[in-house]
Order: C-alpha cells, then structure tokens, then sequence
C-alpha cells in the first residue's frame, strides 16, 4: 500500500466483499439503462439541474479544455442530507434523480454504492498507516461524505473520431480516492513517472484504486495523484467509479497549513471546471 500510494498513485484490489457475481450485476444493470432510447434517459438528465445527480449525455463532460468534450454517458448519484441539515441544499448533497427503468435500478444501485463505501474507507485507512499517520488521520472527516457513484458508459469508437478525441481525455481525479469497477474491456491508460502510457485491465473480481487531487494535497504529497484516460476502442466498455469524498467542512490542507482548505469549495470548483451544465449555472 506505501509503495501504490507514495510512487505510483494506482494499484489493483481483490478479495474484498464485493464479488465478482455483484460487480457484474451492477454492470449490467447500468448497461440495461444505458442502452435505452435517448428519450427515456432524457427523463433524469442532469443538465436541467444544478447538480450532477441523473444521467449525463455523451460530450456533457470536458475534463480537458485542450481536447474535445468527452465521448461517453454518465449517471451519476450521491449521498443527500435531510432537509433539516443546514447542508442540504448544497448541490453535492443534492437529491438522486432515479429512472423508471429498469425497474431494478435503484435498489441495485444502492445496495453497492452503500457496500463500495465501505470497501473504499478501509482503503483509505490502510492508505494513512501506509504513509506513517494514524489510521484515523482521514477516516474521521468522512461523516457526510461528498460521496459521488457514477456508471460510465464509453460506445465503440467513431470512425470520425479524431486526435483530440477521447472516451474521457487525460486528468488527475479531483477527489480523495477511487474505487473503480469494470466489465475488463480495454480502454483505461495510466501515465507512468516517465510519461509514457500503460493500460491497466481489471475485470468483475477486481478493483483498481487510484488516488485524487484532494488526497495528494490532504497528505503534503506522500499520496500521489496520477493522470489516467481512457481512449476508447472497437468495443463498449463499461465502469463503475467510486469518488470518495470527505465532509463538504473537511479541511483538507496539509497539517500544519496556516490556511484551511475546503474539501467542498475544492470539489465544487472542479466541478464547475468539467460539467459542462453546471458551468453555464
């Protein structure tokens, strides 16, 4: 865990509670919506919202200004708050818009953004031993978690497509860590120190974890966050990433920092940057 955490900024994860048999059902159910009539996905999509909750249409996303909007669909959900909560009405606690079909969505869904969470938090205390800090260093900050499930869907790619054109093109993750869940096709490129590119497979069964731009800062740069993209090829590809994400109030600057900086205000801002609906908000 030092070693993927501290040099390379990815590593691959097994055994965990999550079987193969449940990544794959939750893959397939994503696929189930993602394969309907534009129309019917139009019915939850995000881009009449404020938020990123529901489905996002292909080229909705732009996670590198210097290319291309990205050539996939996205749905995207998260943890609301009561609407007692003084929070509630911040756009990364907003309400989940849910589709009608298929009808299974929603409780299949849940189910494993509620188990992923929990995987994904003992990641992340298992990352803080790894770097010399206490278990807890980061694990207390997460009693609201901004967390984030999303389901991409990456269509085979075009023919027209050309340099600039990517199923998602070349970032860091904004975030604090990522659970990623895939179908094992092709597509996902990590970029090494020396900047070239590898591909990393990793099918049901199999997680790959890779840290974000928040835990890097959080951490004073003892965790790395690493580019990734992910081209696209002659097949669909499917994946299911987990943003963990701490408390909108975490106070996510190194230890010691004179300044605090908040893990809400830092998310909300890239946010911004990369959804293309809510930067005309």
């Amino acid at each position: 865990m030092s070693e993927a955490a501290r040099e390379v900024g990815f590593l691959t994860l097994r055994n965990t509670p999550i079987s193969a048999a449940q990544q794959t059902e939750v893959l397939d159910t994503y696929r189930r919506f993602f394969h309907q009539p534009a129309a019917v996905k139009a019915e939850v999509d995000m881009a009449i919202t404020g938020a990123n909750r529901g489905w996002g249409s292909s080229g909705s996303e732009q996670v590198d200004p210097a290319a291309n909007p990205d050539y996939k669909e996205v749905f995207d959900c998260g943890i609301p708050l009561d609407p007692s909560d003084p929070l509630s009405e911040l756009p990364v606690y907003a309400p989940n818009r849910w589709p009608a079909d298929p009808p299974e969505f929603r409780p299949v869904i849940e189910d494993y953004f509620r188990q992923a969470r929990a995987v994904a938090m003992a990641v992340l205390r298992g990352v803080a031993e790894g770097i010399g800090r206490d278990r807890e260093a980061f694990a207390d900050q997460f009693a609201r978690p901004m967390a984030l499930l999303r389901g991409n869907y990456y269509p085979p790619r075009p023919a027209w497509a050309g340099a600039d054109d990517y199923g998602i093109a070349a970032h860091t993750d904004y975030g604090c860590l990522t659970l990623l869940a895939s179908d094992g096709s092709a597509g996902l490129e990590v970029q090494r120190r020396d900047g070239a590119w590898q591909d990393v497979e990793a099918g049901p069964g199999v997680f790959v974890i890779n840290f974000g731009e928040m835990l890097e800062m959080w951490s004073a740069g003892a965790v790395k966050a690493t580019p990734h993209r992910v081209i696209g090829g002659a097949e669909e590809r499917l994946s299911v990433p987990l943003f963990f994400n701490p408390d909108y109030n975490a106070n996510v600057a190194p230890p010691g920092s004179a300044r605090p900086i908040s893990a809400g205000a830092h998310l909300s801002h890239r946010y911004a940057e990369t959804y293309l609906h809510l930067s005309r908000h």
